[in-house]
Parts: C-alpha cells; sequence; structure tokens
C-alpha cells in the first residue's frame, strides 16, 4: 500500500504541475491573439508580437499552442476585445507590486484584484503610485558553458547594458528594444540553450525582509497570478 500511497502522491503532484502549466499556456494564448490582433501576425514584421512569442518559448509554451493562438486572431471577429489594465499597490511590508491585466470585463477585473490585495494583507494604491520604480528590461540567462570573454563581447556589441556571472549561469540585461538584436547574436555564438529569456519590469531598488513577511508576499504574489485576467505581477522585494 506504500508503493501505492507514494504513486499517488506523485500522480497528484504531476497533476498539480500539469494544471499550473495549462494556466501559464492559456494566459499566454491570450496575450498571443491580443498582440496578434493589434497588429500583423507576423512575428517578423510585429515586435510586440514577437516578444510575446519569446515569451512563450521561455516557458516551454508547444510550437502548436503559439501557431493555433496566432491564427485564432487572424479570423476573429471585432467583437472580441481585450484591453490591458495595470493595477498598482502594496504589499505586506510595503513591498512595491505592479499588476498587469488582459481583460474583457474591467470591473470583474478590478474587484478580484481588489479583494485579492485586501485578503493578503496589502492594498491598491494608484496610478503611478509604484510604477516608477520599475524599468522595463530584458533579461537572459544562459549556463556558462560559454566562454566568458565571447559572451560579454557578443552580448556588448549588440547592444547589452551589462552581463554578470553567478556560480554557474551568466545574466545579460538588455534594453527592452535590443532584447530581441542580443539573443540572436548569443544563437549565433552557438548558446543553444536559455534558462530565462523575456522583456519584464525590473525594479531600481529592493525591500530586504524577514522571512515571515516575504511568506506573505509570496502568498500575496501567488493568489494575483491565479486571477485568470492577470498577465504578470512584479515586485521589489529582495528574494535571496
Amino acid at each position: 500500500m506504500s508503493g501505492h500511497s507514494k504513486w499517488a502522491t506523485i500522480h497528484r503532484k504531476k497533476g498539480l504541475i500539469d494544471a499550473a502549466r495549462g494556466k501559464v499556456f492559456q494566459k499566454l494564448a491570450k496575450e498571443l491573439y491580443v498582440a496578434a490582433k493589434s497588429g500583423t501576425p507576423d512575428p517578423d514584421s510585429n515586435a510586440a508580437l514577437r516578444l510575446v512569442v519569446e515569451k512563450a518559448k521561455a516557458a516551454n509554451m508547444p510550437k502548436d499552442n503559439i501557431s493555433k493562438a496566432i491564427e485564432k486572431a487572424k479570423g476573429a471577429s471585432e467583437g472580441e476585445n481585450y484591453e490591458t489594465i495595470r493595477y498598482e499597490g502594496y504589499g505586506p511590508g510595503g513591498v512595491a507590486i505592479m499588476v498587469d491585466c488582459l481583460t474583457d470585463n474591467r470591473n470583474r477585473t478590478a474587484s478580484a484584484v481588489r479583494s485579492t490585495f485586501t485578503k493578503r494583507g496589502g492594498n491598491l494604491g494608484t496610478d503611478g503610485s509604484v510604477s516608477y520604480i520599475f524599468e522595463r528590461k530584458g533579461i537572459i540567462v544562459i549556463p556558462s558553458d560559454y566562454n566568458e570573454d565571447d559572451v560579454m563581447l557578443t552580448s556588448l556589441d549588440a547592444g547589452a547594458l551589462d552581463m554578470e556571472k553567478n556560480d554557474d549561469t551568466y545574466l545579460i540585461t538588455t534594453p527592452s528594444d535590443k532584447f530581441i538584436a542580443v539573443k540572436e547574436a548569443l544563437v549565433a555564438l552557438g548558446v543553444k540553450e536559455f534558462l530565462t529569456s523575456e522583456v519584464t519590469f525590473v525594479p531600481n531598488n529592493e525591500i530586504t525582509l524577514d522571512e515571515e513577511a516575504k511568506e506573505k508576499v509570496y502568498n500575496l504574489v501567488e493568489a494575483l497570478e491565479e486571477i485568470d485576467d492577470v498577465s504578470d505581477v512584479y515586485h521589489n522585494m529582495k528574494e535571496d
């Protein structure tokens, strides 16, 4: 029975992971649809769509799923519209939190985000109350299997802001508009594995919290990410 119980536990965990992955893919499909519908459905000539495609690839979203989301936008009627909304607020310990959403019902989304902040010890702020803390940048992390000088020179020549070596990875930071050029230069160099590859919002300063407060912030962030209309959540809590 113990063996069966262990298998059941593993199976349940896998089910939870698969369910979480499925939810991520659903949200990415919505972002792909919106980006493709707002311009041309060709990533090569639609910069916004290209960035979402890169984000989807980084999340290991299957190519078929990516293609289907883009194809759906091609034949979509004008009646199916989403709008982008950003909510800003503070979490436990005064951590700045920014929530980006794609929604077809502003009231539903506002209510869900507001109640989640309130229930998890945070509070919503006004527009611009925390967004000034964040800057949009490209973040690329690759294994440190490649020559450090080659990676640094290639990245900087392509427009990267900085590169730093950690234990077994290189962290490359780029301006948002140079992200694609830097990634393509690294691919040309021979880089095949990207541990992180996305354009995101990076805080200009971080807040250090004790373990109890950290746990509360994590709980709030996870609860916000569970909301169907939420596409991304950013915060300035120091995580190490």
